[in-house]
């Protein structure tokens, strides 16, 4: 049986071509295509559904249970702040990648994917101590907002003032008719945006007054995986799984330098100390063509290198896209290769991520120091003391 959404009766009302998206019926996309959403997105504010997604708290001694399972840092974090990381095995492969945000020293909130949650929700509770407690927020919405406009749209439909919010923050805050909401400012598009997590009993009312601003329009998961794919931001289940390692994903950055207790933590070390054999790349074709997941790729020598983990129309570039992984030798931008298209292998060259240059850092980041300023500036309007 196909779930659905706290929204789904929004999307059909709206007249939604519906698809089936991670064992949820979702919106593929509205009237006018996911061509026009995107380009909606890129230029004013695009309304997403991401309830399908697993959320959670967790309590108590948290931190170490992070350490454990993660390659990240989450003790000396300010509170609010939000983290990208991966869950890895004992193999160093990934299980999930997700957001986490530390809202007190014994309290973090985490976004799991939809194809994942299950399992991740299994690994977290396998391995949590009896003095840590799990919250699944299976009752909760997750409302996406992105785009350029997305801060003004929330002061001007909510009241919410979250113009001097940092990327990768979240807060606890209240909506009009004090509807409790985490709100973390949050790009998963490469344009400015939040995603708002409420009771799934209140998100019908707010989708309803978020659609109806003047910037908005609703957008579906064909405009959300081009977006995010322009980003080369990763998808699970196609550019990562559990039998690929944050290092060969070029996700190094999740590490935490003297983390060395983490599940998998050897395996990665060697594998970083001698190089990975494969790395994930850009690819973009010099003619026309559109590239289908697991296309072959293969050198100008016509040796085959690699495979694309997804892939298609940039609505942007006006071009066929791809990542995916090559042998580590074939890795530098610039290198001239073939694309299996159909029956034909067409041109393309390797190209460094992203395909197009974001108005936000990329998630995996952290808030670099030229952001220093805004990120004092916000914290002493919650209140914060700085030492």
């Amino acid at each position: 049986m196909t779930n659905v959404t706290p929204l789904h009766s929004c999307h059909l009302a709206a007249g939604a071509k519906m698809g089936s998206f991670s064992g949820y019926e979702m919106p593929a996309h509205y009237g006018e295509g996911a061509v026009a959403e995107h380009e909606w997105v890129r230029a004013s504010c695009g309304l997403f559904d991401l309830s399908h997604r697993g959320q959670m708290i967790l309590h108590g001694n948290v931190v170490p249970l992070l350490h454990k399972l993660t390659p990240s840092e989450f003790g000396a974090i300010p509170e609010g702040r939000t983290c990208y990381t991966v869950l890895t095995n004992e193999k160093g492969g990934i299980i999930d990648d997700l957001f986490i945000a530390k809202l007190g020293p014994d309290r973090f909130f985490a976004v799991l994917n939809a194809g994942s949650k299950e399992k991740d929700f299994d690994w977290v509770f396998s391995h949590m101590p009896a003095r840590i407690a799990m919250d699944n927020l299976e009752d909760q919405a997750l409302l996406g907002l992105q785009g350029p406009r997305s801060a003004r749209v929330l002061l001007e439909a909510l009241g919410i003032d979250a113009v001097m919010q940092p990327h990768m923050w979240t807060v606890e805050t209240e909506l009009p008719d004090g509807i409790p909401v985490f709100l973390t400012r949050f790009s998963y598009t490469g344009e400015d945006g939040f995603v708002l997590s409420l009771p799934g009993s209140k998100a019908e009312a707010l989708w309803d007054r978020l659609s109806r601003h003047k910037a908005v329009k609703p957008a579906g998961f064909g405009a959300l995986d081009s977006l995010r794919l322009e980003m080369g931001y990763c998808l699970y289940g196609h550019d990562i799984d559990d039998t690929t390692t944050p290092i060969e994903a070029g996700l190094d950055r999740v590490f935490r330098e003297d983390h060395a207790d983490f599940i998998g933590h050897d395996e990665l070390l060697i594998e970083r100390a001698e190089g990975p054999a494969r790395r994930r790349v850009g690819v973009i074709l010099s003619e026309s063509g559109i590239p289908l997941e697991g296309a072959d790729i293969f050198s100008v020598q016509n040796e085959p290198i690699g495979a694309l983990t997804s892939s298609g129309f940039s609505p942007t570039l006006k071009a066929g896209i791809g990542q995916g992984y090559v042998k580590s030798g074939y890795v530098l931008p610039g290198t001239q290769v073939f694309v299996r298209v159909g029956e034909k292998k067409i041109p393309g060259k390797i190209v460094a991520l992203p395909f197009v240059p974001g108005h936000t850092k990329s998630p995996e980041q952290a808030v670099p120091m030229v952001e220093k300023r805004q990120d004092d500036t916000w914290r002493q309007q919650q209140g914060e003391t700085r030492t």
